[in-house]
């Protein structure tokens, strides 16, 4: 059986659709949706909703860094919605449900940090609940699953003073939890990488980005064949091995739609 990974789809349902027409088992690691697509401002739930030409200064503060008018015009978009998190439950909803009926029920599924985890269980958790804190076997491989990211702060949100926007973030100790509950697996499964530095670098923003406490360590003590991630999109390195294990970064599917692949059993 061939086994395709992929993971921050970021609204490319078109190439999600495809890839799992092609996929004998699709494996994806969440970032189904986007808040903001950078690359194209009429895209993403703000595109969606308020338009290009809203969208742009978003895209131009948040490249420039500026990150208090950013936050200023975020508020005012939003305070200038009636039903602010009626409009976004209802957008987001309707790209899960093209999500869902992409890639059908066999499909292996957690989610990633910017995903609204409520929002999924809501409308596809039925059929195709999320995976996370469990262990699949497929074709005689046991592969273990642990979504969303992780910050020291609980509760973290984004979008405006309603707190409308609650993506899938858990603290330190809750994704330890997760990581923990897998025990040994031969495919570790996340959205965010290993706290591996060549891993967890963009070269675009020149930062380390967001990583997944307790997934090195499961690494060092069960030596997986494999630990597969997305969530950082321009990586230093998409692979390399630690120990016996080969980490693959398996994004970013929205810009470069071609899955990971490899064949087991």
């Amino acid at each position: 059986m061939r086994l395709s990974f992929v993971s921050d789809v970021h609204g490319n349902v078109a190439g999600l659709r495809e890839a799992a027409r092609h996929a004998e088992r699709l494996v994806v690691l969440g970032d189904l949706i986007d808040y903001v697509d950078y690359h194209d401002p009429a895209g993403g739930i703000l595109g969606r909703i308020f338009g290009a030409a809203r969208v742009q200064p978003f895209i131009d503060l948040r490249l420039a860094g500026d990150f208090p008018r950013l936050r200023q015009l975020n508020n005012d978009l939003w305070d200038g919605i009636p039903d602010p998190l009626g409009t976004l439950s209802d957008v987001v909803a309707a790209l899960y449900r093209d999500v869902l009926a992409a890639v059908g029920p066999g499909t292996l599924l957690t989610l990633g940090d910017v995903d609204v985890a409520e929002l999924w269980t809501d409308v596809a958790g039925a059929e195709l609940p999320y995976l996370d804190g469990q262990v699949v076997e497929v074709g005689g491989l046991r592969l273990g699953f642990v979504g969303g990211g992780a910050s020291r702060r609980a509760g973290a949100v984004f979008g405006g003073p309603a707190q409308i926007w609650r993506p899938f973030m858990r603290t330190h100790e809750d994704y330890k939890a997760a990581v923990a509950r897998l025990g040994p697996v031969d495919i570790l499964c996340s959205h965010v990488p290993p706290a591996v530095p060549l891993l967890r670098y963009d070269v675009v923003p020149g930062r380390l980005e967001m990583c997944g406490p307790g997934l090195v360590e499961a690494i060092d003590e069960f030596s997986p064949m494999l630990a597969v991630h997305g969530h950082v999109h321009q990586p230093i390195a998409r692979r390399l091995r630690r120990g016996r294990t080969e980490c693959v970064n398996v994004g970013h599917f929205q810009r470069f739609p071609t899955p990971f692949e490899i064949e087991v059993g």
